[in-house]
């Protein structure tokens, strides 16, 4: 990756709050919300810091999305709510059958600290299951803590259209971009300020971090948030690359680099090379094949690409993914796919329109089946007023200048 590092250090919230303690919270009865990536620079996990910090306050812990180990691998796997052994305390699952904490959840505690890697992405779960946790402080009186962290892809590029609300979903519940260039602590402050009756929110910052950083610029390290984004290269090209979930294009999972990976058994990968490559800016696709061994295609020879990113900052995700997309739809229109519901708990929709946060987008795409070529760009720059909009109002929230 053709990529000049920052040479600045970043500090987590987690870590700022091992440094300096907040005293409001002494005696208080403590929640926590996190994963297997809550850790800090030296590994440590965030349930012993906070333990250290605050012995004996802990009486509830909760995990988002795969798990509270990050065990679980695709979509609609459910995580059982369990105890944690040392503390014998409950961990609540919110990724079972309900993803809306409830009172009994909630009646532990006084506080819930909450410490999640965000991927930057709409549809990336977490940033729903913290906002389904404001609603419930605001209803239960209760308050949150959010350790901020960095976003992983930057806090500068904002791409895609914004989701029309019709279209929500648990993959996007909020008239936000694709990528939306928020940390996980800005995008609570966001989703805070729009509730009837907000929750009582603090955000420890980070320090070190500037919203031109990419994730290798932090010198934190990096634990996979979930088990289909190992390194910061998959989350990079996951603003795009997701949307083959709504397909029957294999978005690369079974294989060592998910999101990277792409293919199916019949892509014609000669023909889409040079239809698409020219058209990519700061990224090579390299031709490859793989067989899955879980998910789409499972044992089958798939042929597809790895997506080299060569300059992230001029790499456009979404836009490189859609343009491969409507090639692949016009060059195979026979064996292409829309995936049928359910996905992530809806059953009707088509998976593809709670993605792409818009039908029309998706039947704009469709339409290449019938030779009528939808202009990307021009696409794209329709959501130019939109997205300016969405950067204007963000600006009050940003925490980082």
């Amino acid at each position: 990756m053709n990529h000049k590092k920052l040479n600045t250090k970043v500090t987590t919230g987690l870590e700022n709050l091992k440094q300096k303690p907040l005293k409001a919270l002494q005696g208080k009865r403590l929640g926590l919300l996190v994963n297997q990536a809550s850790v800090t620079s030296d590994f440590t996990h965030a349930l012993a810091v906070i333990n250290g910090i605050y012995p004996g306050q802990l009486k509830a812990l909760f995990s988002p999305q795969h798990g509270f180990h990050g065990e679980k691998q695709d979509n609609m796997i459910e995580s059982d709510h369990s105890f944690e052994p040392e503390l014998n305390i409950p961990v609540f699952s919110l990724y079972s059958e309900t993803r809306i904490p409830t009172r009994e959840m909630f009646d532990p505690m006084d506080t819930l600290i909450i410490d999640l890697q965000d991927a930057g992405t709409r549809v990336y779960t977490f940033i729903y299951t913290i906002s389904y946790c404001l609603e419930a402080a605001a209803k239960y009186g209760r308050e949150v803590i959010i350790l901020d962290r960095p976003n992983p892809v930057g806090g500068t590029a904002v791409e895609g259209n914004i989701l029309k609300m019709e279209y929500a979903s648990f993959v996007g519940r909020f008239p936000i971009p694709m990528r939306h260039s928020m940390t996980v602590g800005e995008i609570s402050i966001l989703f805070n300020s729009g509730l009837d009756n907000p929750c009582h929110l603090k955000v420890v910052p980070m320090e070190g971090w500037r919203r031109n950083m990419l994730f290798c610029d932090t010198a934190l390290p990096w634990v996979p948030p979930s088990p289909n984004l190992p390194t910061p290269a998959s989350a990079m090209v996951y603003p795009g690359q997701v949307i083959w979930e709504g397909t029957n294009i294999s978005e690369g999972r079974g294989t060592a680099q998910p999101f990277e990976l792409f293919g199916a058994p019949f892509l014609d990968t000669q023909h889409l090379l040079k239809a698409v490559q020219p058209r990519i800016k700061g990224a090579v696709l390299r031709p490859a094949s793989f067989e899955p061994t879980s998910g789409k295609w499972m044992g089958k020879l798939c042929r597809g690409f790895q997506i080299h990113v060569t300059d992230p900052h001029s790499y456009e995700p979404f836009r490189t993914s859609l343009i491969m997309l409507q090639e692949i739809i016009r060059r195979h229109p026979g064996e292409f796919r829309w995936k049928e519901p359910p996905y992530e708990y809806e059953y009707e929709r088509l998976p593809m329109d709670l993605i792409l946060g818009d039908s029309d987008l998706r039947m704009a795409l469709e339409s290449a089946k019938n030779g009528c070529i939808e202009d990307i760009d021009g696409r794209i720059k329709s959501w130019e007023e939109d997205i300016l909009i969405f950067r204007n109002k963000i600006k009050e929230f940003y925490l980082y200048a």
